[in-house]
């Protein structure tokens, strides 16, 4: 075997399920908790307003909004301990995750958090937290544009370039990708070739 062909990247450790479950919820509830909850709440956005009398119904769809971005976020961080890794770029999955919400939508947490920053502003009637959702949404996608991205495509390669073309990054699909080996070269669509049946 030829020099060229070992230059690949070195794969990633897998993580036992249970340790990349635990890891990935003590990192959520640090995020999430620190810049979800307390610090709308440290910045005076949690007071209930109502802007017009019909503003219940907001409320109500303001609630919806917070439980599937809560939903979306936990779904996600499921799929990532089913690949034996976290959401945490230190503590990634050896392989790149395509199933679940993330054949949706390439960032389901960040899409997640912000319906929960959203689903906020409606419940509590609050421009302030408009203002901070839109802001998170701003340094949101600069890590994913200037950190997330070309750290996947150095690791994924070829993979990550057919997941990239398939699935957006903010707005979800109406039906998630499935994958098959005349669009994934890498990993993925040699794992997807073994797993066809025979005809």
């Amino acid at each position: 075997m030829s020099r060229r062909h070992l230059r690949v990247p070195a794969p990633t450790p897998e993580m036992r399920r249970p340790w990349a479950a635990t890891v990935s919820v003590a990192w959520g509830v640090a995020l999430g908790g620190t810049f979800g909850c307390l610090l709308p709440y440290a910045l005076g956005y949690w007071h209930l307003h109502t802007p017009a009398p019909w503003w219940t119904v907001a409320q109500v769809v303001g609630g919806i909004l917070i439980a599937g971005g809560l939903a979306a976020i936990v779904w996600s961080f499921v799929e990532f301990a089913q690949a034996h890794g976290t959401p945490v770029p230190a503590a990634s999955p050896p392989r790149l995750v395509v199933r679940g919400p993330y054949g949706y939508v390439r960032n389901p947490i960040y899409v997640g958090f912000l319906a929960v920053l959203g689903g906020q502003a409606l419940l509590f009637g609050s421009r302030g937290l408009l203002e901070y959702s839109a802001i998170s949404f701003c340094v949101g996608a600069a890590a994913v544009r200037f950190y997330e991205e070309p750290a996947l495509a150095r690791k994924f390669r070829a993979d990550y370039v057919a997941y990239r073309r398939a699935v957006h990054a903010w707005i979800p699909r109406l039906r998630p990708w499935q994958p098959d080996a005349s669009t994934l070269t890498g990993p993925l669509g040699r794992r997807h070739m073994r797993r066809r049946p025979r005809t």
